[in-house]
């Protein structure tokens, strides 16, 4: 109360208090994450000032964010009284000892994904927030992806019916193994099924609700390959729809690409071939507020075929513009006025929950229940 009883006493200029008011941002690494997902986000944002970069030994980030410091080591960066937030975009295995670092320092923390390599270490982080009060969410950006936001709405519409198959498949092709890079080792985390799988998996249960049993493969195609870099997994009886079978799917190895989305339902059909634009638009530079950020060329367009009372239609559906730029403007509505984080950490637990059931079902061959 004292405190915010001297700053309603100063005069300040509107510059200044718009100043005050943002959200002091610090990035734990400035790789391919710091550098395409998170740094132009921020950026952008009026309401986040990046102040603080982590480079052991490069300045790549000099040439575009001279304004911010660089700092040499995590402690430095956790060491910055003015920083509130801090991003974790290092590789996956140092994301738990990480979060409980910047956490115990007194930092509001976003987590890249997957949150964490365990549900045990999730739970100590989440618990370890609400103990003071902090604020940890998990960088689950793709359910803001235009193919995604489009199939909520084709589904909250009911224009296929009663739905009654849902396939989710992220394609890549990858046919040789990036050299020196701790995705490819395993010796840091990496892997397919904790990487793309943790979005195909969040996604399907932002839809569908948590399953009652998985069954999955996971294996390792390429030649030379040490880390996983295929799997599909099934959801048998999500909380919300039981009826619906769920496929999700990623590989390496789709020189062609399968759909991207294929639901079937009683009334109809919905194919989505094409991954959403913003990441390729951000890998060529093209930053977020740029006019018509998100938005998908018509051609790519999905295929949304119903017959109703022997009235066909097949034409291509609309899809909704992407918008990465709602995950950090959803974290400064909620640290600073309070409204409901969309991106919890708390519930992205049952992605890790879900990612080492498929492991277990993978190894063993069975249906795992939850």
């Amino acid at each position: 109360m004292c405190g915010t009883s001297a700053i309603n006493s100063l005069v300040l200029p509107k510059e200044k208090m718009k100043d005050m008011d943002k959200i002091r941002t610090g990035l734990a690494a400035f790789g391919m994450s710091g550098q395409v997902f998170h740094a132009p986000f921020i950026s952008t944002n009026p309401h986040f000032e990046l102040t603080a970069v982590t480079e052991r030994s490069k300045e790549l980030s000099r040439a575009k964010y001279p304004q911010s410091r660089i700092v040499r080591s995590f402690d430095e960066l956790i060491g910055m009284e003015e920083l509130e937030l801090v991003v974790v975009n290092t590789p996956d295995s140092s994301h738990y000892e990480y979060a409980r670092r910047a956490l115990e320092a007194g930092k509001h923390v976003i987590v890249e994904k997957p949150f964490t390599t365990t549900v045990e270490e999730g739970e100590e982080l989440v618990a370890l927030a609400a103990e003071k009060e902090l604020t940890l969410s998990v960088y689950q950006n793709r359910r803001w992806d235009c193919d995604f936001l489009t199939v909520k709405e084709i589904l909250a519409q009911g224009l296929l019916g009663r739905l009654v198959e849902f396939e989710s498949t992220f394609p890549r092709y990858r046919n040789f193994i990036k050299p020196n890079t701790w995705k490819e080792t395993g010796e840091n985390g990496g892997g397919l099924t904790y990487n793309l799988g943790a979005h195909v998996i969040d996604q399907a249960v932002q839809l569908f609700g948590m399953p009652e049993a998985v069954f999955a493969d996971i294996a390792t195609l390429r030649t030379g390959g040490k880390v996983d870099d295929y799997f599909i997994i099934h959801l048998m009886k999500p909380a919300r729809m039981p009826e619906v079978k769920i496929t999700l799917k990623a590989s390496y190895l789709m020189c062609e690409n399968e759909p991207r989305f294929v639901l079937h339902g009683t009334e109809g059909s919905y194919v989505k071939y094409g991954l959403d634009p913003q990441e390729a638009d951000l890998t060529k530079g093209v930053l977020p507020d740029t006019p018509h950020w998100g938005e998908e060329d018509e051609s790519q367009w999905g295929i949304l075929h119903t017959e109703t009372d022997g009235n066909v239609v097949r034409k291509p559906y609309p899809t909704l513009p992407g918008n990465y730029a709602a995950f950090y403007e959803n974290i400064y509505q909620h640290i600073r006025n309070g409204e409901v984080l969309q991106s919890d950490a708390c519930g992205v637990l049952g992605v890790i929950r879900l990612i080492e059931a498929a492991w277990e079902s993978s190894r063993t061959g069975n249906v795992i229940k939850l």
